[in-house]
């Protein structure tokens, strides 16, 4: 591929274009002239033909994305373009559900156009990538951000769409959401990874992601490295010394609380997105070299959008936002932490909750206590439930004999886990929900934002958690720490999700009896198979407890709280009501409160909950949930489409309200294929039944 000069822009003829962009000059001659941001480095530049390769799906088009993963012609030794290809392709199906009788190709996926057309298109989009680090000129924090032009981007009718990544994921964590609807729309898209992505360090081997994903040593990496460990040579040795075969990993690791800056980097990656449309459609400074600003706040709408995390760092960003960067917002499923105001309180039905809700860690900690036992409660906990049912019998004893839990069977025992779920705020409908999700997520996630929040060192071994690679059941080292698989960490950019367990690297429990072992099959006091009771507990005691390791978290916590305050801008949050792994009563419904609390009549931000909808549309494939749910992502679409539409030509935004859906349900025992009958529209104007209001400092929902 070959890529010409651009209007001013020169780029580099070669094969797999590349162009390293420099600063451009100072505005002596009183022109406003295009810079780059002090905190950027070098800019790589790609571009792409819609063919061979494209933006939104690295050249696998629409069938692509549905088929088989690809794969390095090397997997020891992949390309910075493989790697992007293999990174794309699960990005994109990890937000998604990619079956035909699920919506992909019918509601959503490359084929349909902006409009909702369903068209034959393979759906490739070709244009310009462009992607640097933010970094304060150590290397250690390197805030990957990457911004893609479309060759269908209008200066006449700019647009710039958000990005910033869902989970611990990648830049290309977005892709299939904010960045597709960017894209399609016409509109450059801004993505940074906020932060977390893939940085993973192998301690044994010293070896790390470089930017474009390709491994190194750390020593040939230098400022370059993704992510590099604080240690010195000889901590490094002492740590491998005493727990060979271990993994660093950025968002857990990095010791920055990244959370806390994800607003200021997706505001960053606006930014970033300004200076390369410039350089690209600015007109020409009197030097002759330069570009002048012709694309800016005021004349370009920005919309800061995203998914689970993501979402929570656009709503950060609009709150941080001082130079009027961003004009509107819609997330969908938004984990936003709110700062305390015992004035709110938030109502559904007999149901009440005082507050702004838990903190994230608050809640997943509190799963991961209880979610094994409450996954017995017969029948409730049926959906893709994979918890072991003796090892689980073994938990619900633990807690019991800790004072957590009460009754006299197991099943007595399982059912007041599951009601404790629900009297802390989960709702009823997520109940179905709790056992898969510590099966999947759960403790993932407490023992990732357990040590982010605390800003602790890998040789920390917090709560006695480590990550590595463990043997195979039947091998001579069965769920003990093993070397990893070279080709899983040379392919890791593309596959990894940023948060163990991933690309084979799971949680180990260092405090096993007889020595470490997989977390899941570690051994308590006693040789007691129990899930590790005693590292719940200590993930749980990090809450609210005393200790130096508590303050340390308790601390970081309260540096990601958020005020609610948009500044009145025009925002729309969409969630699933039965949301697990962020739970509307936790995250959604308070922030909305308490948005209305602090702007008054000044608010424009209306919060869509849709029944029947959850935080995983990827999970749609799982047994028990195709039948039960529907595609969260179809009124994240909408919600895109509304916000456009109300800043482009002044057309109304919806008011709050409950979207009812209807589930597919089953023919047999095969899910019946979605209709649009299923997801019904958000309606600008509701039914009386349907609405979500605020009066009094009260939230009340319709049940």
């Amino acid at each position: 591929m070959t890529i010409a000069r651009k209007n001013g822009l020169m780029l580099t003829s070669i094969a797999a274009a590349v162009l390293v962009l420099s600063a451009c000059g100072g505005s002596s001659s009183g022109e406003n002239k295009n810079s780059k941001p002090t905190y950027l480095g070098a800019v790589v530049s790609v571009s792409y033909d819609g063919a061979s390769d494209d933006l939104l799906t690295a050249g696998l088009g629409k069938t692509g994305l549905g088929g088989s993963a690809p794969v390095a012609a090397d997997p020891l030794n992949p390309t910075a373009a493989e790697l992007r290809r293999i990174a794309i392709f699960n990005n994109y199906r990890a937000l998604l559900d990619i079956s035909v009788a699920g919506g992909y190709g019918s509601l959503y996926g490359p084929n349909v156009d902006a409009s909702g057309v369903i068209t034959t298109s393979e759906g490739k989009i070709a244009g310009t990538e462009y992607m640097a680090y933010s970094d304060d000129g150590t290397g250690n924090q390197n805030i990957t951000m990457l911004v893609q032009v479309p060759t269908t981007f209008n200066p006449a009718s700019p647009c710039i769409v958000t990005g910033t990544s869902s989970g611990s994921r990648g830049v290309y964590g977005a892709i299939g959401t904010s960045g597709e609807w960017g894209l399609k729309n016409g509109c450059a898209v801004a993505y940074t990874d906020k932060g977390t992505g893939t940085g993973i360090h192998d301690l044994q081997n010293d070896t790390v992601n470089l930017q474009n994903g390709v491994r190194a040593t750390a020593t040939a990496a230098g400022k370059a490295s993704n992510f590099t460990a604080s240690l010195t040579s000889a901590e490094r040795a002492a740590f491998n010394a005493a727990t060979p075969n271990r993994f660093a990993v950025k968002h857990a690791h990095s010791q920055q609380n990244t959370e806390k800056d994800w607003g200021k980097w997706t505001l960053q990656a606006v930014e970033f997105a300004y200076f390369v449309l410039n350089e690209n459609y600015g007109d020409v400074a009197k030097d002759g070299v330069s570009r002048l600003v012709k694309l800016k706040p005021g004349n370009t709408i920005v919309i800061a959008s995203s998914a689970s995390n993501g979402a929570g760092a656009a709503l950060a960003a609009a709150e941080l936002d001082t130079k009027g960067l961003i004009t509107g917002v819609a997330v969908a499923e938004p984990q936003i932490q709110v700062v305390p105001d015992t004035r709110l309180s938030v109502r559904r039905g007999a149901s009440t909750l005082a507050g702004t809700g838990r903190s994230l860690f608050d809640y997943a900690s509190l799963g991961n206590l209880l979610q094994p036992c409450a996954a017995l409660a017969s029948p409730t906990t049926n959906v893709f439930n994979t918890v072991n049912t003796a090892i689980a019998t073994n938990r619900c004893n633990a807690l019991q004999a800790s004072g957590l839990i009460t009754g006299n069977t197991t099943a007595e025992l399982a059912a007041d886990a599951m009601a404790r779920l629900l009297a802390a705020g989960h709702q009823p409908e997520s109940s179905v929900l709790q056992a898969s999700h510590y099966s999947f997520a759960t403790p993932a996630v407490a023992v990732t934002f357990a040590n982010s929040y605390g800003r602790f060192s890998v040789q920390d071994n917090l709560c006695g958690f480590s990550f590595a690679a463990t043997g195979a059941a039947g091998s001579a080292t069965p769920n003990a720490p093993v070397a990893a698989s070279a080709t899983a960490l040379a392919t890791s950019f593309g596959a990894s999700n940023g948060i163990p367990p991933t690309i084979g690297i799971n949680i180990v429990n260092n405090n096993s009896v007889g020595g470490p072992l997989l977390d899941a099959a570690s051994l308590s006091a006693g040789s007691v198979l129990d899930y590790n009771i005693a590292g719940a507990l200590c993930l749980r005691e990090l809450v609210a407890g005393s200790s130096a390791d508590a303050l340390r978290v308790q601390q970081g916590i309260r540096e990601v709280l958020r005020t609610g305050d948009l500044q009145g801008k025009p925002a729309l949050i969409v969630h699933g009501r039965a949301d697990t792994q962020v739970p509307v009563a936790f995250s959604s419904r308070p922030y909305f409160g308490r948005n209305k609390i602090v702007e008054g009549a000044n608010s424009k931000l209306s919060y869509i909950e849709v029944t029947n909808a959850q935080h995983f549309d990827a999970f749609l494939a799982f047994p028990g949930y195709g039948e039960r749910f529907v595609p969260a992502h179809r009124y994240f679409i909408q919600a895109m489409d509304m916000m456009y539409d109300n800043l482009k030509t002044g057309a109304a935004l919806p008011a709050s309200q409950v979207v009812r859906t209807v589930p597919r349900g089953l023919t047999g025992a095969v899910v019946n294929p979605i209709t649009p009958a299923n997801v019904p529209p958000i309606k600008t104007v509701p039914a009386v039944g349907d609405q979500i209001t605020f009066a009094n400092n009260v939230v009340t929902v319709a049940d």
